[in-house]
């Protein structure tokens, strides 16, 4: 009796922890979660916040550029997103002359916005649980293979039925690694134009010594248009198109927030893991992470010292250093956070109880006694394919002239077979062109010689000596392990080095050029690290899948054994709902961060002489003249908040929302020791943090002086 109730209290303790603020919700199962949502404040109805007939809050949401997330805040399109989501649009149209990275951008009136190719945003249109439509059409005797076939083809039929005769896409999504589905229909516009880009100085204030970090002060926002045809849907680039009328646009409270206010995130967050067994976690803690961690180093390090070499230099490495560097705190801030949550214990704990729950029933034994041992093994057998993963893509592919090379693999391969046609050649070649075009824009030889030589150091002494492709060993020889000497040869001899021996080459393709190309120095380095990564991993795909069966019998157990429990879903760039409070946090023993900062901040933080914390003396002196006007409180201006809502990469851009459903603020952040949060969730440890909506519209309107976008937005001062 004694053990029963040891592990009944165990299981409790289970259960309440995975419930405080934690989760990423499908809003269409929302209702699920309304009762404890309004328990915290919130005022809103399940349809309110989801419905597929009427419009709701969803229609507010859209995915930013496939990877991040926007809200429409005007009747006329506007979208509002972070500064880093919009940061490569923002690069592609700057200049040395008009540098709208460092200097910013705002335009005065709707002819002055700027088309942004390539940029889309995604609505959700509606969401459907087709579960038990696939599940039914499955047989247990089926094998891995035939299962997901089956699950393919249904998926394609029940995609093409649900946007018979519209302008729509659809999707069939897996969830809980395979025991649920459920269809998402989308509509994307194309004709995206940027309307406010803040400088630098605001929309990346702080730079990565604040990345990740609490206190923050980072205005990381830009305003951008949706424009449409003149039926109001989705069109190609026109100049005829008409600004968007969204189905629902936020109103934008001007009250602010408070200590233990309720707060939702409205998102599409990209990937989690928080299922997933202690072998996983002891993989990803204590390799993965470190591994791709002291690899980047190295490569921020390089691309630093380029970024400082020139103005022309800066604007293409930007985004870059950016892209890489953001994982790279990250991974760091999440290793911090596991070994302090001691994460790998709870894991075990869990473990043991499962165990146990497992041995209770003849049935459960059988269906999942020996789960937890296959995917111990199964780890263990992709731990060191893994680490061989992350230094051939990290490192070797870290130089970008060995990943250009190594694209043009494809088109040597269609190109020498006997039966191919010109006209698919030309297509190939074509494409080579465009990418050329494309990767010269943002390259630098002199950065890419450095990473060269430095990178291919840590990729030769981090693997096996038998590990390494004998192209490279014949080489390392022929050079006495000399990678400077080595990276000098590449660079002189081989064609990917220059975009105009490139094009020169693609413009007069033929039949010898295919073995020309593989005789280039920077090719055949490229395609011997490729193979030998193939030949050395041929078994990761058998493994994944092997994963993939047994993360789905632990899934399904999991959810039998706490069937009292409310789970969610991993993230996996779907819409979801997060939600929590208003609230400050503990990091560590001494410290105690409250729940909002103030513009005096920024002038602290100017102070220290960090250039990071670059502030233009316009906006210093308006912030030490209290110039705030009505967006402030008490001569308080706030710049960003925290909230305990559930957050992960794709979130940046969400909205956040108070308890009537009003804007308050963009998220674009967490906080450094709660990036554990992909991984396993701490209410105490893990917070978001977003730009305050009052900071973002004194900015547009004192700062950028474009107050006249706001006669389109909706404003509201109630009291919450």
């Amino acid at each position: 009796m004694k053990k029963l109730i040891v592990f009944v209290f165990t299981f409790l303790i289970i259960q309440l922890h995975a419930r405080a603020d934690e989760g990423m919700w499908i809003p269409l199962l929302i209702g699920k979660n309304i009762a404890d949502m309004q328990a915290k404040g919130c005022r809103l109805s399940a349809e309110d916040i989801y419905n597929a007939n009427q419009s709701s809050l969803k229609d507010a949401v859209v995915q930013f550029g496939g990877g991040c997330t926007g809200e429409v805040i005007s009747s006329q399109g506007l979208v509002l997103t972070n500064h880093h989501c919009g940061y490569g649009a923002i690069q592609r149209l700057s200049t040395l002359e008009k540098d709208y990275l460092t200097n910013g951008y705002a335009a005065m009136n709707k002819t002055e916005e700027l088309p942004s190719p390539g940029l889309t945003v995604t609505f959700v249109v509606r969401i459907e649980d087709v579960t038990k439509r696939i599940l039914d059409s499955l047989a247990s005797e089926m094998t891995e293979v035939q299962r997901n076939k089956k699950i393919a083809d249904i998926s394609s039929t029940i995609e093409k039925e649900a946007v018979k005769e519209t302008h729509y896409d659809a999707k069939v999504r897996s969830f809980f690694y395979g025991n649920e589905f459920y269809l998402f229909v989308t509509e994307t516009f194309k004709d995206i134009r940027l309307v406010v880009a803040p400088p630098s100085a605001i929309g990346n204030f702080g730079g990565e010594t604040d990345n990740w970090i609490w206190p923050r002060h980072t205005g990381d926002f830009s305003l951008f248009r949706i424009y449409a045809g003149k039926d109001n849907k989705p069109a190609d680039y026109s100049a005829d198109n008409v600004p968007y009328t969204p189905k629902k646009y936020f109103t934008i409270s001007m009250t602010g927030v408070k200590e233990d206010d309720f707060a939702m995130v409205y998102g599409f967050p990209g990937r989690t893991t928080e299922y997933i067994p202690a072998s996983a976690v002891d993989m990803i803690m204590n390799s993965t992470d470190p591994n791709r961690v002291a690899i980047r180093d190295l490569r921020l390090k390089i691309m630093d010292e380029g970024i400082h070499m020139s103005d022309t230099v800066r604007l293409k490495y930007l985004p870059k250093y950016k892209g890489i560097a953001n994982a790279y705190k990250k991974w760091q801030g999440e290793i911090l956070g596991l070994k302090s949550f001691d994460a790998l214990e709870k894991k075990k704990t869990f473990e043991t109880e499962f165990t146990k729950w497992t041995q209770q029933s003849g049935d459960r034994l059988k269906k999942y006694g020996n789960t937890l041992h296959q995917l111990d093994s199964l780890f263990a057998l992709a731990r060191p394919l893994s680490r061989i993963s992350d230094y051939t893509n990290e490192a070797a592919f870290g130089v970008e002239i060995l990943g250009f090379a190594n694209s043009f693999s494809e088109l040597i391969a269609l190109a020498k077979k006997d039966s191919v046609k010109q006209n698919e050649i030309d297509l190939m070649v074509g494409n080579a062109k465009k990418r050329a075009e494309g990767f010269f824009k943002d390259y630098d030889e002199r950065v890419d010689r450095e990473m060269f030589a430095e990178l291919l150091v840590i990729y030769r002494d981090s693997m096996k000596s038998e590990h390494l492709p004998q192209y490279f060993k014949t080489m390392n020889q022929k050079f006495k392990g000399d990678m400077f000497r080595f990276s000098e040869y590449v660079f002189s001899k081989s064609v990917f080095a220059s975009k105009e021996k490139v094009l020169a080459l693609l413009g007069s393709f033929g039949k010898s050029s295919p073995k020309k190309l593989e005789k280039d120095p920077a090719y055949a380095l490229a395609s011997a690290i490729s193979e030998n990564y193939d030949a050395l991993t041929l078994r990761l795909p058998e493994i994944n899948s092997a994963i993939a069966i047994q993360m789905r019998n632990y899934m399904a157990a999991q959810r039998e054994m706490q069937a009292q429990k409310n789970f969610y879903p991993d993230a996996n760039l779907t819409l979801r709902i997060a939600f929590g409070k208003v609230k400050g946090y503990r990091p560590n023993d001494g410290m105690n961060y409250i729940y909002r900062t103030t513009t005096d901040g920024i002038g602290e933080k100017f102070r220290t002489g960090n250039e990071e914390f670059y502030m233009p003396e316009k906006v210093l002196s308006m912030i030490d003249k209290k110039n705030f006007g009505t967006y402030a409180v008490n001569d308080t201006l706030q710049v960003c908040f925290l909230t305990t809502s559930h957050t992960t990469g794709g979130n940046s851009g969400s909205p956040v929302i108070n308890a009537g459903g009003e804007l308050i603020g963009t998220n674009f952040d967490r906080v450094w020791e709660g990036t554990m949060s992909d991984v396993m969730f701490s209410p105490d440890r893990c917070r978001n943090i977003a730009v305050d909506i009052r900071y973002t519209l004194w900015v547009i309107d004192r700062v950028e002086g474009a107050g006249y976008l706001l006669n389109e937005m909706k404003l509201s001062s109630l009291k919450m």
